[in-house]
């Protein structure tokens, strides 16, 4: 079955210098042990996460760190990768031992195809070509960035540990109900303050739940 690559570089708005760039990008090693997207994908993954570094501090220049790097991880992921390569039908271009079978491509495989694909953008015509394909992939979940919140475990950490240089102390209650539906009881105190006590269907998100209960007493 022959690849209509040209359809894909019309989709993402650029054409390749380098037409066997754009190929090796979207090979997996299953189809080619040798000349596959390996590497570029090592490569893609550096260049996608300097490019929005870049642009959160140009949109967000008075931003705290810890938020930043939240917007960050919540943009330079697999998960985000993945979402991005769909809306681009790049399944439809990959080269694998399963291409020309009824079973479908594996989400990673996907996911790392879209990191490779940047990383031959980058080889092909340098940073500020792969920059505008970037912006222009990510600019819906970009613009969203600016309701990322922190979670309730950082927020709260974050105040111990600025007023009273000591992070939370987390307690966890009993852990009760079926195996698969377990129902965790965690209780979270900082200095000064009885144990708040939260409910979740995890340790984590009980934690979580705990630490939500905490801050509201706190602005009280």
């Amino acid at each position: 079955m022959k690849i209509n690559y040209k359809e894909l570089e019309d989709t993402i708005q650029y054409s390749f210098k380098n037409k066997k760039l754009l190929k090796d990008s979207l090979t997996h090693k299953s189809f080619n042990s040798e000349k596959n997207n390996e590497k570029i994908e090592f490569l893609g993954d550096r260049v996608l996460g300097l490019v929005v570094a870049k642009k959160l501090l140009e949109i967000y220049p008075d931003e705290r760190e810890g938020i930043l790097d939240k917007k960050f991880a919540s943009l330079v992921n697999k998960k985000k990768c993945l979402e991005i390569a769909k809306k681009i039908d790049l399944e439809k271009y990959i080269l694998t031992n399963v291409s020309n079978k009824k079973h479908k491509i594996e989400d990673k495989v996907i996911s790392d195809s879209c990191e490779a694909l940047i990383g031959a953008i980058y080889l092909d015509k340098g940073f500020s070509n792969v920059e505008k394909i970037i912006l222009n992939l990510w600019e819906e979940d970009i613009k969203k960035s600016f309701i990322t919140q922190i979670d309730s475990k950082t927020k709260l950490q974050e105040y111990s540990l600025k007023k009273f240089k000591k992070l939370p102390t987390y307690k966890l209650f009993s852990n009760s109900g079926p195996s698969h539906k377990p129902i965790f009881k965690v209780g979270v105190k900082i200095m000064n303050t009885k144990f708040y006590i939260s409910e979740g269907n995890s340790k984590k998100e009980a934690e979580q739940n705990a630490a939500f209960l905490c801050l509201n007493n706190l602005k009280k």
